[in-house]
């Protein structure tokens, strides 16, 4: 597992309807659409503490989370990071979008 999100997956909003709602400067993709796209799922917020209890994860970059409907219905969307020896769960508006904030997936079998 690399320790930062991938350059590739990152630079994104968090799903179509967000890339929708955005007026100018819009972003490559979602998170939800790339995650789709390659057969993973996004992590919960659960599976990304888990993640974080392997080690060290996104101390430079950020990666959106599976979010609660009430959450995204507000317009809102979650992400993690770990910074300053600790996992951190935020919100952002689900339309914004930042060079480091990319997200991390799972595959079930």
């Amino acid at each position: 597992m690399l320790p930062e999100t991938p350059k590739g997956r990152r630079n994104v909003c968090f799903d179509r309807k967000a890339l929708d709602d955005r007026k100018t400067a819009k972003p490559h993709d979602s998170a939800m659409e790339m995650a789709a796209a390659m057969g993973i799922d996004m992590l919960d917020e659960e599976q990304y503490r888990a993640l974080q209890a392997v080690g060290p994860f996104d101390q430079k970059t950020s990666s959106w989370i599976q979010t609660p409907a009430g959450v995204r219905k507000l317009g809102g969307a979650l992400f993690g990071d770990y910074r300053y020896g600790q996992t951190f769960i935020y919100h952002n508006g689900a339309s914004s979008y930042y060079a480091v904030r990319g997200f991390r997936g799972v595959l079930t079998v």
